[in-house]
């Protein structure tokens, strides 16, 4: 789908899609929102799916700053009980540090939380498990933390265990507007139990539908003021598909620019995803197992 814009010569703008135009009004056009959510506008919907019936209800930019003083601030008015949350990070790496202990002192609860895993005992996602503010995970790992294998063995925590590349997946698949996809992993398993399956060139496949959530957390490396994120390496994990599944998506970063400083080829998530920003500069950035090499060796 190709996406253009030129002057309409009444004030407003001309949108393309794929070789297809219709006129923008004024009032759309100068919202200061990209090609895209200006055409979103017109129709009073995104591609996701929500209906908006004005402007002034959308999540995503105009032209708003993105930036917020603190996490705290990042999620004020926006987190509340028996929300969805798509928290990125793989054990402690790439987790959003500060946004998920501002979501622990907001106080919110009935929590549905979507991660790979749930930190560790007294860290990351950890410290909801502690205060009681998740009431189901979906994940792919219990991992290091004793506190979340306690509460699920003693039936006090809902979980939805899903091999790690379908949970990878599930979101993608949220996040590029699929509702459901085919796959061999977990088929003849206990993952398979209840849900459809068919078969494709002699092979057995397994339905899994799409996650989406209310409010995405992620972390990032850089950002500049428009939202465009660049990830440091393996703390990229499952953050871009996090962000993508999500309705808003506030990004923690360690160093913001302004707009124009990230070379375009550099960016590993558009701006479009990214609704707040919040710079922390100085995680804690745990190291989950520690190891080193003994004296003498």
């Amino acid at each position: 789908m190709s996406l253009g814009g030129a002057d309409d010569g009444l004030g407003g703008r001309t949108a393309y899609f794929s070789g297809r135009a219709a006129a923008l009004p004024a009032a759309v056009a100068g919202t200061g929102a990209c090609p895209k959510v200006r055409w979103a506008l017109w129709h009073e919907t995104l591609e996701c799916g929500l209906q908006f019936s004005s402007c002034e209800e959308l999540p995503v930019a105009s032209a708003k700053s993105k930036l917020y003083d603190s996490a705290a601030a990042a999620l004020a008015g926006l987190v509340a009980d028996g929300q969805t949350l798509a928290v990125g990070g793989f054990g402690l790496c790439g987790i959003p540090e500060a946004l998920i202990a501002a979501l622990r002192d907001s106080g919110v609860k009935n929590l549905t939380v979507i991660s790979n895993n749930a930190g560790v005992d007294g860290f990351g996602l950890g410290q909801l498990l502690a205060t009681r503010q998740i009431r189901k995970m979906i994940s792919s790992y219990v991992g290091e933390n004793k506190e979340f294998e306690r509460q699920y063995l003693g039936g006090e925590l809902e979980l939805e265990f899903n091999p790690q590349g379908t949970l990878a997946e599930r979101l993608r698949a949220g996040g590029a507007g699929i509702p459901a996809f085919f796959t061999a992993t977990g088929y003849g398993t206990i993952v398979a139990e209840g849900k459809e399956t068919r078969e494709f060139g002699g092979r057995m496949y397994v339905l899994e539908t799409a996650l989406k959530a209310d409010v995405s957390l992620v972390k990032a490396w850089k950002a500049d003021k428009a939202g465009n994120l660049v990830f440091r390496k393996t703390a990229r994990n499952f953050n871009p598909a996090c962000a993508m599944a999500g309705k808003v998506c506030v990004a923690e970063v360690e160093e913001l620019v302004e707009i124009g400083q990230i070379d375009p080829d550099h960016v590993h998530l558009p701006g479009i995803y990214v609704q707040r920003i919040v710079v922390n500069a100085t995680p804690e950035k745990r190291i989950e197992q520690r190891t080193i090499r003994q004296e003498g060796n």
